[in-house]
């Protein structure tokens, strides 16, 4: 058997997540493996990079899997029968032969992540369902700016894991969070938030954005981060911003 990556891109909108689900269809992974299995007439495990959660996007998923292609069948063959059969919502933007030990989530090196909130009065109709239409702005980005900088580096980032039951660690390593107010194509305001770490928990980059909005916004200040983090209690952390402003944009392998 040969081991393919593909990289694939999706709108979160209408699933519940990537991990299958048992008796569902509606994940990334469960559409892929079900279409996977028809080309070969057996199952295919697809292994991604990460989980992400119901609702949100990705531009830069990276997964693999392994097959023997059907006989008289090449690679552009498979890429072809992909996207031909997959939702209008997702596709597989590239797909290659790579070494047999390479793992699309144990060999990832980092994830870049991008949060965007819509600040505008005016909704873009066209970029709805892909940004969180926040109305009560001005937000202090340098307040937020200051707040991100106590996140930067190893932490147990256990306040901010959706997850309270989790057994394994909590800790991970942020290498940057960049803060900044952009405009689009009609004038309209965006505050977006890029992330990179090594790995994120779950709900982790939705509960650091709703915190860090919190800060933005007066309601809690911007020195009060190590705090939280000390606390290893979800409680004391903001709220989880919705996910359908949340997009991972790259898999870092080091290559």
């Amino acid at each position: 058997m040969k081991n393919y990556k593909i990289l694939v891109q999706y709108d979160g909108t209408n699933y519940k997540g990537w991990q299958v689900q048992k008796n569902r269809e509606d994940t990334i992974q469960g559409k892929l493996q079900n279409i996977l299995g028809k080309y070969t007439g057996r199952e295919v495990e697809v292994i991604g990079s990460g989980r992400t959660d119901a609702g949100v996007h990705a531009k830069g998923q990276v997964a693999n899997f392994h097959l023997q292609l059907p006989w008289g069948q090449s690679s552009h063959d498979l890429f072809l029968y992909l996207n031909r059969y997959l939702p209008l919502d997702i596709a597989v933007c590239d797909l290659r032969e790579v070494d047999a030990r390479f793992h699309a989530r144990v060999s990832a090196k980092g994830k870049t992540y991008r949060y965007r909130i819509h600040v505008s009065p005016v909704s873009d109709v066209f970029e709805k369902r892909f940004v969180y239409q926040y109305l009560d702005y001005p937000l202090d980005l340098e307040a937020m700016r200051r707040a991100a900088g106590d996140f930067i580096g190893c932490h147990d980032f256990k306040s901010f894991c959706g997850n309270k039951h989790m057994k394994k660690s909590t800790v991970r390593t942020i290498y940057d969070i960049e803060i900044q107010e952009v405009l689009d194509s009609h004038g309209l305001k965006e505050v977006v938030i890029d992330y990179r770490g090594d790995g994120f928990l779950q709900n982790m980059i939705r509960i650091l954005t709703g915190t860090l909005i919190e800060v933005g916004s007066g309601r809690r200040p911007a020195d009060s981060m190590p705090e939280i983090l000390d606390a290893m209690d979800r409680e004391k952390a903001g709220y989880t911003a919705p996910a359908q402003g949340l997009c991972l944009m790259e898999v870092d392998y080091g290559e």
